[in-house]
Protein backbone atom coordinates (compact mmCIF):
# COMPACT_ATOMS: atom_id res chain seq x y z
CA UNK A 1 0.00 0.00 0.00
CA UNK A 2 0.74 3.86 -0.68
CA UNK A 3 0.56 4.54 2.85
CA UNK A 4 3.01 1.99 4.20
CA UNK A 5 5.44 2.62 1.63
CA UNK A 6 5.93 6.05 2.18
CA UNK A 7 6.04 5.39 6.15
CA UNK A 8 8.90 2.95 5.69
CA UNK A 9 10.83 5.37 3.42
CA UNK A 10 10.10 8.21 5.91
CA UNK A 11 11.29 5.81 8.65
CA UNK A 12 14.46 5.19 6.89
CA UNK A 13 15.04 9.14 6.27
CA UNK A 14 14.86 9.23 10.03
CA UNK A 15 17.35 6.17 10.77
CA UNK A 16 19.91 7.47 8.51
CA UNK A 17 19.98 10.91 9.50
CA UNK A 18 18.78 12.65 6.57
CA UNK A 19 20.91 15.80 5.94
CA UNK A 20 17.90 18.09 4.45
CA UNK A 21 15.51 16.32 6.76
CA UNK A 22 17.93 17.79 10.23
CA UNK A 23 18.46 20.86 8.12
CA UNK A 24 14.85 21.61 8.47
CA UNK A 25 14.22 20.55 11.65
CA UNK A 26 17.48 22.58 13.12
CA UNK A 27 15.87 25.23 11.58
CA UNK A 28 12.88 25.17 13.25
CA UNK A 29 13.99 24.38 16.88
CA UNK A 30 16.39 27.58 16.61
CA UNK A 31 13.60 29.55 15.35
CA UNK A 32 10.99 28.46 18.24
CA UNK A 33 13.73 28.35 20.90
CA UNK A 34 14.82 32.19 20.28
CA UNK A 35 10.85 33.52 20.11
CA UNK A 36 10.12 31.69 22.81
CA UNK A 37 13.10 32.82 25.13
CA UNK A 38 12.48 36.11 23.94
CA UNK A 39 8.62 35.49 24.80
CA UNK A 40 9.48 34.70 28.26
CA UNK A 41 11.88 37.84 28.49
CA UNK A 42 8.76 40.02 27.94
CA UNK A 43 5.86 38.25 29.22
CA UNK A 44 6.51 36.72 32.20
CA UNK A 45 7.30 40.02 34.01
CA UNK A 46 4.42 41.79 32.38
CA UNK A 47 2.26 39.15 33.08
CA UNK A 48 3.45 39.09 36.60
CA UNK A 49 3.07 42.67 37.00
CA UNK A 50 -0.32 42.90 35.39
CA UNK A 51 -1.62 40.52 38.03
CA UNK A 52 0.08 41.54 41.68
CA UNK A 53 -0.58 45.49 40.23
CA UNK A 54 -3.92 47.55 40.41
CA UNK A 55 -4.48 50.46 37.95
CA UNK A 56 -7.03 51.51 35.81
CA UNK A 57 -8.00 49.66 32.77
CA UNK A 58 -6.43 46.07 34.76
CA UNK A 59 -9.37 44.13 33.45
CA UNK A 60 -9.89 45.54 29.75
CA UNK A 61 -5.56 45.00 30.05
CA UNK A 62 -6.34 40.99 30.26
CA UNK A 63 -9.01 40.98 28.28
CA UNK A 64 -6.88 42.41 25.32
CA UNK A 65 -4.23 39.91 25.99
CA UNK A 66 -6.71 36.79 26.26
CA UNK A 67 -8.17 38.10 22.87
CA UNK A 68 -5.32 38.48 21.13
CA UNK A 69 -4.64 34.15 22.07
CA UNK A 70 -6.90 33.59 19.36
CA UNK A 71 -5.40 36.85 16.93
CA UNK A 72 -4.73 33.92 13.52
CA UNK A 73 -1.23 33.69 12.39
CA UNK A 74 -1.87 35.08 9.19
CA UNK A 75 -2.89 38.64 10.38
CA UNK A 76 0.33 38.47 12.30
CA UNK A 77 2.03 37.78 9.39
CA UNK A 78 0.63 40.32 6.93
CA UNK A 79 1.20 43.06 10.17
CA UNK A 80 4.86 42.05 10.93
CA UNK A 81 5.22 42.03 6.68
CA UNK A 82 4.51 45.33 6.35
CA UNK A 83 6.83 46.83 9.18
CA UNK A 84 9.62 45.05 7.93
CA UNK A 85 9.13 45.27 3.68
CA UNK A 86 10.77 47.90 2.08
CA UNK A 87 8.39 50.66 2.69
CA UNK A 88 7.94 49.75 6.18
CA UNK A 89 9.25 51.34 9.14
CA UNK A 90 11.98 48.69 9.88
CA UNK A 91 12.03 48.34 6.17
CA UNK A 92 16.20 49.13 6.27
CA UNK A 93 17.22 46.07 8.82
CA UNK A 94 16.75 44.00 5.83
CA UNK A 95 15.10 41.12 8.01
CA UNK A 96 12.14 40.02 5.48
CA UNK A 97 12.84 36.45 4.38
CA UNK A 98 14.99 35.58 7.51
CA UNK A 99 14.98 33.64 10.64
CA UNK A 100 14.86 36.84 12.57
CA UNK A 101 11.59 38.22 10.71
CA UNK A 102 9.98 35.05 11.45
CA UNK A 103 11.46 35.10 15.35
CA UNK A 104 9.94 38.47 15.03
CA UNK A 105 6.85 37.24 13.99
CA UNK A 106 6.49 34.32 16.46
CA UNK A 107 7.54 36.50 19.38
CA UNK A 108 3.97 38.63 18.74
CA UNK A 109 2.16 35.27 18.21
CA UNK A 110 3.37 33.71 21.51
CA UNK A 111 3.67 37.28 24.01
CA UNK A 112 0.12 37.25 24.76
CA UNK A 113 -0.24 33.48 25.63
CA UNK A 114 2.53 33.73 28.28
CA UNK A 115 1.36 37.13 29.64
CA UNK A 116 -2.32 35.36 30.13
CA UNK A 117 -1.30 32.83 31.58
CA UNK A 118 1.17 34.23 33.85
CA UNK A 119 -1.76 36.29 35.06
CA UNK A 120 -3.79 33.90 35.66
CA UNK A 121 -1.18 31.73 37.30
CA UNK A 122 -0.56 34.38 39.80
CA UNK A 123 -3.62 35.52 40.42
CA UNK A 124 -4.72 31.82 41.62
CA UNK A 125 -2.15 32.13 44.10
CA UNK A 126 -3.59 31.94 47.86
CA UNK A 127 -3.53 36.54 49.10
CA UNK A 128 -2.03 35.33 52.63
CA UNK A 129 1.48 34.13 51.11
CA UNK A 130 1.70 37.79 50.11
CA UNK A 131 0.29 39.33 53.51
CA UNK A 132 2.34 36.37 55.76
CA UNK A 133 5.61 37.80 54.05
CA UNK A 134 4.48 41.35 54.55
CA UNK A 135 3.95 40.53 58.71
CA UNK A 136 8.00 39.13 58.45
CA UNK A 137 9.10 41.68 57.17
CA UNK A 138 9.91 40.90 53.83
CA UNK A 139 10.72 43.68 51.55
CA UNK A 140 8.43 44.07 48.03
CA UNK A 141 10.64 42.18 46.07
CA UNK A 142 11.10 39.65 48.03
CA UNK A 143 7.08 39.21 48.49
CA UNK A 144 7.16 38.95 44.74
CA UNK A 145 9.85 36.34 44.54
CA UNK A 146 7.78 34.45 46.81
CA UNK A 147 4.35 34.96 44.89
CA UNK A 148 6.48 34.25 41.82
CA UNK A 149 7.87 31.17 43.26
CA UNK A 150 4.74 29.88 44.30
CA UNK A 151 3.86 30.33 40.81
CA UNK A 152 6.33 28.91 38.89
CA UNK A 153 4.76 25.42 37.42
CA UNK A 154 1.84 27.13 36.43
CA UNK A 155 4.14 29.55 34.50
CA UNK A 156 6.57 26.88 33.06
CA UNK A 157 3.30 25.43 31.99
CA UNK A 158 2.76 28.49 30.08
CA UNK A 159 6.54 28.62 28.59
CA UNK A 160 5.79 25.01 27.28
CA UNK A 161 2.14 25.71 26.44
CA UNK A 162 3.83 28.53 23.95
CA UNK A 163 6.55 26.56 22.58
CA UNK A 164 4.20 23.96 21.76
CA UNK A 165 1.85 26.41 19.75
CA UNK A 166 5.01 28.07 18.07
CA UNK A 167 6.99 24.81 16.65
CA UNK A 168 3.73 24.17 14.81
CA UNK A 169 2.70 26.68 12.86
CA UNK A 170 3.18 27.76 9.42
CA UNK A 171 1.72 31.00 8.28
CA UNK A 172 4.19 33.02 9.89
CA UNK A 173 6.92 31.11 8.82
CA UNK A 174 5.91 30.93 5.14
CA UNK A 175 4.56 34.23 4.97
CA UNK A 176 7.74 35.91 6.66
CA UNK A 177 10.25 33.48 6.16
CA UNK A 178 9.66 32.84 2.15
CA UNK A 179 10.36 28.60 3.08
CA UNK A 180 14.16 29.56 1.45
CA UNK A 181 15.99 25.96 1.58
CA UNK A 182 18.63 25.81 3.95
CA UNK A 183 18.16 29.09 5.56
CA UNK A 184 14.08 29.61 6.56
CA UNK A 185 12.63 26.59 5.42
CA UNK A 186 10.36 24.69 8.52
CA UNK A 187 9.10 21.50 8.83
CA UNK A 188 5.21 23.02 8.78
CA UNK A 189 6.41 24.49 5.58
CA UNK A 190 8.95 22.08 4.12
CA UNK A 191 5.80 19.47 4.65
CA UNK A 192 3.23 22.35 3.07
CA UNK A 193 5.87 22.42 -0.06
CA UNK A 194 6.68 18.31 -0.31
CA UNK A 195 2.97 18.14 -0.22
CA UNK A 196 2.38 19.97 -2.97
CA UNK A 197 5.09 18.54 -4.81
CA UNK A 198 3.32 15.43 -4.49
CA UNK A 199 6.33 13.98 -2.47
CA UNK A 200 4.89 12.66 0.58
CA UNK A 201 8.33 11.05 1.68
CA UNK A 202 10.20 13.74 3.59
CA UNK A 203 6.66 15.49 4.44
CA UNK A 204 5.76 12.16 5.95
CA UNK A 205 9.43 12.09 8.01
CA UNK A 206 9.16 15.58 8.86
CA UNK A 207 5.54 14.91 10.29
CA UNK A 208 6.95 12.02 12.45
CA UNK A 209 9.25 14.64 13.85
CA UNK A 210 6.91 17.23 14.38
CA UNK A 211 4.55 14.70 16.28
CA UNK A 212 7.55 12.81 18.23
CA UNK A 213 8.21 16.62 19.08
CA UNK A 214 4.47 17.93 20.25
CA UNK A 215 4.22 14.45 22.55
CA UNK A 216 7.18 15.35 24.33
CA UNK A 217 5.80 19.21 24.80
CA UNK A 218 2.49 17.93 26.02
CA UNK A 219 3.77 15.20 28.00
CA UNK A 220 6.72 17.36 29.89
CA UNK A 221 3.20 20.18 30.18
CA UNK A 222 1.46 17.54 31.77
CA UNK A 223 3.86 16.56 34.21
CA UNK A 224 4.01 20.25 35.17
CA UNK A 225 0.48 20.84 35.30
CA UNK A 226 0.63 17.34 37.66
CA UNK A 227 2.91 19.35 39.53
CA UNK A 228 0.93 22.42 40.16
CA UNK A 229 -2.36 20.16 41.24
CA UNK A 230 -0.15 18.84 44.40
Amino acid sequence: MFFWESLSAALSLLLEFNPELLLIVGVSLNVSFWSTLAACVVGVPAGFLIAITRFRGKQATITFFNTMLALPTVVIGLLVYSLLSRRGVFGSLGWLYTQKAMIFGQIILITPIIIAFTVAAVARIDDRYRRTALTLGASPWQVALVVLREARFSIIAAIVAAFGRVISEIGISMMLGGNARGFTRTMTTAMALEYDKGEFVLALALGLVLLAISLAVNTLLGYVQGRTQR
